[in-house]
């Protein structure tokens, strides 16, 4: 197993990993390393009030990395540097992100497979406009036929980047089929390891393969304690239902009751799996908007009294 503990990662996903989500893990885990969701370059510089990850402070949150995407080297320097200020402890650029309207139509994300001189340009932007390390997160490469995710380390360590993670699929995979990480070669910057990762046999597993690390992503929805788990830290909670009703109180905090009820169900829906009577339970939450009936709900679901 990794010794130290910021060669943990908790991955930046979209959606989820926000602020109350990060609060959560810290209770169980406060060195592991936590990247933010990713944030648009454009949407960071230009002030947009409709996003409010725009204006998270990270002085509080321990090891965190700031995830920042886009095309423009100029920008996603300028964001680079908002984000230190911001408290960032390291900025990581996406360079993975599948999904078309960022990876296709936004000529960010996982294009920079396509397009290593640009990919190195943005990288070099944020080098020079930021003093903490710089970082960046791929795939195995564009598809199939295309598994150059070597190049691109080697263009982003000549670039100024002080590691790299790798997700063990190509962009054409998406999420779908397995993630298959080949033996870590002899690369200029450390990589850490990212896919399917989902306990320590998994993080022996890659450790084993030579990476420097593992990034954990999906294997920590409904169980954000798993990183305390890792590391030796703590158990599973005995009630995950006061894990529950705390993640709901961050998230009520962070963007008030009538925008966190609706966005607290996928939580829900992730806590709950596995227990009995669930998807009746899901049902119900899909159907509430009032914070009391919620936390009502929660409580009578989990035996709380």
């Amino acid at each position: 197993m990794f010794t130290n503990n910021n060669q943990i990662f908790a991955a930046p996903l979209a959606g989820i990993t926000d602020k109350p989500f990060r609060k959560v893990i810290r209770q169980f885990a406060p060195d592991v390393s936590l990247v933010t969701e990713m944030i648009s370059c454009h949407s960071l510089v230009g002030g947009h009030k409709n996003c409010i990850r725009n204006f998270d402070n990270y002085d509080d949150e321990g090891n965190i990395g700031a995830q920042i995407f886009g095309a423009e080297p100029e920008l996603m320097g300028m964001a680079a540097k908002i984000l230190q200020d911001a408290g960032a402890k390291w900025i990581d650029i996406n360079m993975g992100c599948p999904v078309p309207k960022v990876a296709t139509r936004a000529g960010a994300g996982a294009f920079l497979m396509k397009d290593h001189a640009l990919a190195g340009r943005i990288i070099e932007s944020c080098v020079k406009s930021v003093t903490i390390p710089v970082s960046v997160k791929t795939r195995l490469g564009w598809d199939e036929a295309h598994k150059d995710w070597q190049d691109l380390v080697r263009v982003a360590a000549e670039s100024g980047a002080s590691f790299a993670t790798i997700h063990g699929r190509t962009r054409a995979q998406g999420y779908l089929g397995q993630s298959v990480l080949p033996i870590k070669p002899d690369l200029p910057i450390p990589i850490i390891a990212n896919g399917d990762i989902k306990s320590i046999q998994d993080i022996e597993r890659v450790q084993k393969l030579g990476y420097d690390g593992a990034m954990i992503g999906r294997g920590m929805l409904g169980q954000p304690w798993i990183f305390g788990q890792i590391c030796g830290l703590c158990d599973k909670p005995e009630n995950i239902g006061n894990v529950v009703l705390q993640h709901l109180d961050f998230m009520v905090e962070y963007y008030g009751a009538k925008v966190a009820i609706p966005m607290f169900r996928k939580h829900v829906a992730w806590y709950s799996s596995g227990r009995p009577n669930a998807a009746q339970f899901r049902i119900k939450v899909n159907q509430i908007t009032d914070e009391s009936e919620l936390r009502k709900i929660i409580k009578d679901f989990w035996s709380i009294d």
